[in-house]
């Protein structure tokens, strides 16, 4: 196995080394002044406008406003949501939160879905115990994404007997983020 080994001026060393397998690799190193570090994606999408969720329907939430996402990679106008470039493991945050409007009975069910290519994969769910104005329901997962194809998505399902409202931003938030863990 080839390696390059660079030592420090005063300790420590880095070795570089060519995988055993067969196939070529790069290593890109940025064109600036830089700490280099093993990078992918990351990003944090929210409502930014309130969307009407139906009673009894799984609905995908439409993610308007983003927090950040440097590499672009989550889409906030017409997909709503996150195709990353580097294949690796994710850490996947998510949460919705539902005002129905009118103060809703006990028993109501709330669940939030992450969904992997069109399938759900991971679901966080809240059974309102008291009569309140609002519920939420969220969670966190580690989902492997493959770099070009794979995407996740949030989606939501409730049971109140009345149609709801995603609370945006402002309002304690629904939302999506995920950042890029380990290769």
């Amino acid at each position: 196995m080839a390696s390059i080994k660079l030592t420090g001026d005063t300790s420590g060393e880095i070795t570089i080394s060519a995988p055993a397998v067969a196939g070529t690799n790069t290593l890109t190193l940025p064109a600036n002044t830089a700490t280099v570090g093993i990078v992918g994606g990351v990003f944090s999408a929210f409502v930014d406008t309130a969307q009407t969720i139906t009673n009894n329907s799984a609905t995908k939430v439409t993610l308007d406003g983003e927090n950040f996402d440097p590499e672009s990679e989550f889409d906030s106008t017409t997909n709503y949501r996150y195709t990353p470039s580097v294949s690796g493991y994710y850490q996947v945050n998510f949460g919705v939160r539902l005002n129905p409007g009118v103060s809703i009975n006990a028993n109501n069910q709330l669940q939030s879905f992450i969904y992997k290519n069109g399938a759900s994969i991971c679901r966080s769910s809240n059974r309102q115990d008291n009569t309140g104005a609002s519920m939420s329901a969220s969670g966190s997962e580690i989902v492997f994404l493959n770099g070009s194809t794979d995407y996740i998505e949030l989606y939501v399902y409730q049971s109140t007997g009345v149609s709801c409202t995603t609370t945006d931003a402002a309002n304690g938030g629904t939302y999506l983020s995920a950042v890029f863990i380990r290769s």
